[in-house]
């Protein structure tokens, strides 16, 4: 095009356009569709927010947001790097650790720790060989066999980061996203590249959870070494991006109760509130969504329970972490059959019946979805004690999941369930300098012997405030009426509670290991005081 053209081009209102669209090269329909992939290097013009070492000197993690993400946050992590002979002596040395490496002599010894010992043992015996490298190259290499053989290879620095929640991948040249307990949702200049390389990566995933995973069997939902829960995919079976992966961490220290009120996720009233209807062996149900805190929740009531109690909890996946001596865990079992067959299964319908010839004190069931929770409305009416969590974003729709299939719980047998919360994420007013969301008991109900609920409990948004009067509870004067006591009871053992909580509030007794034994003390003490 002459100038001339593209003069009257231009006063056409088309000419600087069509010259640079001449001068573009033709955009496939894979780059349009394609995400914006982070940079692999934190950019220079990136702003810093957070930086902390997930083990110093070899990884380290910045939190960032970045420009040429439009100013999103990101997550970087910067690991050491192997030289040319660093990287040839960690690809001898992996060769030498499949032909040399043994089986620890004691079958009970930990498994990642003999591996470690005898790579250990292996760089040293052929420290020549390997080219007589300085410490701390030798330091890398073994850094580099702990992260890859004996780790989660690239994402392993995100499993160790206590800081982590979830690490998901969504294909293949996608960014890994993790959420932060600070930061939240955030991308990571971490992805996976070789299509090969993700699915070998999957495979072993799927061993270290001790299942299978292939193109008949394409999709793993189980636990990984320190109780993490996996859900992936493998190949284009069916993800059409590739293979794909979430690991939803365990957290080692639940979140004890008084955690929970120090970070505003209820306050004292509603705390002892709790703790006197496990006392009382009143049932009680967590309503929430996905991700709004239900499990951790539940955990942290168990620090309530009075010693003694007989506890069994039943779960898909081991997510629970009692601080209870008389306490049995059962845990669902998949099929080990081919295709429609069942063989092998156990459910969680046949782990609630099972649980109720242990004669418990209270039944826990982690997530009730389909047949258990007929089961344990049948157990709940026969006087144990029960705790669950259900999806749902309201008492009445979890009233109508319970009683419509596949849960089938008769209406009848609704006001078993004594008392009900919802827990939700929301934003949280009055913030400043970090995400202004946090988890709040929004509602606590009572279920009356009727069918209809009144409310204890109330969260209001305007001031991040409870507004809850324990003492409004009929289930909890009706329960104390049985055992002979009067009113003013009621609010004498709420206050007491409070008072406790409030002391192990103030004093930082926070673990949840502490917190259970302070409980314990305290019942102790109130035996001595009624003793004659």
């Amino acid at each position: 095009m002459s100038g001339g053209e593209a003069a009257e081009a231009k006063d056409r209102g088309q000419g600087s356009n069509a010259v640079k669209e001449e001068s573009k090269p033709p955009v496939s329909k894979e780059a349009k569709e394609a995400p914006s992939a982070p940079p692999a290097e934190l950019p220079q013009t990136a702003r810093l927010i957070e930086s902390y070492w997930i083990e110093e000197p070899f990884v380290k993690v910045d939190i960032a947001s970045v420009e040429e993400m439009g100013w999103a946050v990101g997550y970087f992590v910067r690991e050491v790097k192997l030289n040319q002979p660093e990287e040839k002596a960690y690809n001898k040395l992996v060769e030498i650790l499949s032909k040399e490496l043994s089986p620890p002599s004691d079958s009970s010894a930990d498994a990642t720790s003999h591996a470690l010992s005898e790579a250990r043992r292996l760089i040293a015996k052929y420290r020549s060989f390997l080219g007589g490298g300085s410490k701390e190259s030798e330091r890398k290499v073994e850094y580099f066999i702990r992260r890859n053989l004996l780790g989660y290879g690239p994402v392993d620095p995100m499993v160790r980061d206590v800081n982590i929640e979830d690490i998901s991948c969504d294909g293949l040249k996608r960014a890994i996203y993790v959420w932060h307990r600070k930061h939240e949702s955030l991308f990571s200049n971490v992805m996976m590249t070789d299509a090969d390389f993700f699915d070998n990566f999957i495979i072993k995933l799927a061993h270290l959870a001790g299942r299978h995973v292939s193109t008949a069997f394409p999709i793993v939902d189980a636990m990984l070494p320190g109780r993490h829960r996996l859900a992936a995919t493998y190949g284009r079976e069916v993800s059409t991006g590739g293979s794909t992966f979430c690991i939803r961490k365990f957290r080692e220290e639940p979140f004890s109760i008084v955690d929970l009120i120090q970070m505003g996720t209820l306050d004292l009233t509603m705390a002892a509130y709790f703790w006197l209807l496990l006392d009382l062996r009143l049932t009680l149900m967590i309503i929430g969504g996905t991700g709004a805190g239900k499990t951790s929740l539940l955990n942290a009531l168990t620090n309530l329970f009075k010693p003694g109690l007989k506890i069994v909890t039943v779960e898909e996946t081991a997510e629970l972490n009692i601080p209870h001596e008389n306490w049995v865990q059962f845990v669902t079992r998949e099929s080990y059959g081919l295709g429609a067959s069942k063989t092998g299964e156990v459910s969680l319908f046949e782990l609630v019946r099972t649980s109720l010839r242990y004669r418990p004190d209270y039944i826990i069931v982690g997530e009730v979805r389909g047949d258990e929770a007929f089961v344990l409305f049948q157990a709940m009416a026969t006087g144990h004690g029960g705790i669950s969590t259900i999806h749902a974003d309201s008492l009445d729709y979890a009233l109508k999941r319970l009683t419509s299939p596949p849960m089938n719980v008769a209406e009848t047998y609704l006001p078993v369930l004594n008392s009900a919360c919802l827990i939700e994420r929301v934003p949280v007013p009055g913030r400043s300098g970090e995400l202004p969301f946090g988890r709040r008991v929004r509602f606590v109900w009572e279920v009356r012997r009727d069918g209809s609920s009144h409310t204890i409990s109330e969260w209001n948004p305007l001031d991040d405030t409870f507004e809850c009067d324990a003492s409004r509870s009929s289930h909890l004067t009706d329960a104390l009426a049985r055992m002979g006591y009067s009113e003013d009871h009621l609010h004498e053992e709420l206050a007491g509670r409070e008072a406790l909580l409030r002391w192990m509030c103030e004093r930082n007794v926070r673990h949840y290991k502490e917190v259970a034994k302070t409980i314990s003390q305290y019942h102790a003490k109130s035996r001595e005081k009624t003793a004659p």
